[in-house]
């Protein structure tokens, strides 16, 4: 083993790895699981040379090497979001058929909750995609008991206090309510930028709303409405590149001279505005339509009637990658 100032830091090589996040590495660490030639090494940051010492996890000696795979999961209910459980449930990795590379899970997402997840062996970009200085935004749509008014929508736009400590600002919409089989009920969606667990359940609770069924439908950039239940796909080079840009430390690079001729666009039509247009009208009249709000979820067998939509804290709306 390195010494303290040479090699890279045990929990950096271990997610490298595809083992674990480097969280999770620190916790196998202070457990004792993890071994630098044959010496149990418990202290997050020692180091180590991945080229010239024999890193064990549980005995298993890790590689550092190996093809990049970066997959999104529609994890269904019932599904832990684990490599390995105690308990013997199912977990995610019982869903991934064929994948050979040593990959886990990026954040989590309840046992009773479904929903898109991406796992990855690339521990650099999953420690990005979950640490909160990124703000990465999180999309749910949850089905609640009642209707929520603008209040109830505003206060979770507001942050509500959780175990002393109020939630960041979010967004949050309605998107349909009606009368279900069970009474009253109405799918939120709502956007977060934390990873606080059980986070939007316990912010439904602090509204008088619990949650029925929860969905997790767009990762940052990432969406995919075509992708069933417990199937997975990679993500494309697209999907990858947005990710990335999402997660950067720095905005990506600004094309000057597209920025130059946006400008001379915006220009023009603020100009052209008030002139008459063929078959009546100016150009200022001319609005875009808002697509419809998507499905609910059917499954619950509500039978929901769509209404006026308020949105509270300004979602961002994205297109797929």
């Amino acid at each position: 083993m390195g010494t303290e100032l040479e090699g890279v830091r045990l929990q950096k090589l271990i997610a490298t790895a595809g083992v674990a996040s480097r969280r999770a590495a620190e916790t196998l660490m202070r457990e004792g699981r993890v071994t630098v030639n044959g010496t149990v090494v418990a202290t997050p940051g020692s180091r180590a040379n991945p080229e010239t010492d024999d890193i064990r996890v549980d005995g298993r000696r890790i590689s550092v090497g190996g093809k990049r795979r970066y997959l999104l999961l529609n994890k269904p209910r019932g599904v832990v979001t684990t490599r390995d459980d105690p308990e013997r449930r199912r977990t995610v990795m019982d869903l991934l058929t064929g994948v050979r590379e040593s990959v886990y899970p990026v954040g989590r997402l309840d046992y009773d909750s479904d929903g898109l997840l991406l796992l990855t062996n690339d521990g650099d970009l999953a420690a990005r995609l979950t640490h909160p200085r990124h703000g990465l935004e999180r999309v749910y749509e949850a089905r609640v008991r009642g209707v929520p008014d603008a209040a109830a929508l505003k206060r979770l736009a507001r942050g509500v206090m959780l175990e002393g400590r109020r939630t960041a600002p979010a967004a949050a919409s309605l998107v349909r309510a009606g009368r279900g089989l069970r009474g009253n009920q109405a799918v939120v969606r709502i956007t977060i930028t934390e990873g606080r667990k059980r986070q939007v359940r316990h912010m439904c609770d602090a509204i008088g709303h619990p949650v029925m069924r929860l969905r997790r439908v767009r990762i940052g950039p990432i969406q995919d409405k075509a992708l069933r239940s417990g199937q997975f796909r990679d993500l494309n080079p697209g999907e990858l590149i947005a990710l990335r840009h999402a997660v950067a430390s720095e905005a990506p690079p600004v094309d000057r001279r597209a920025s130059a001729s946006a400008k001379t666009t915006a220009r023009s039509r603020r100009s052209s505005k008030g002139t008459p247009l063929e078959g009546g009208g100016t150009a200022g009249s001319r609005r875009s339509s808002k697509g419809a709000p998507p499905d609910a979820d059917r499954a619950a067998g509500s039978r929901l009637t769509s209404r006026t939509r308020p949105v509270i804290g300004g979602e961002k709306r994205r297109g797929r990658s």
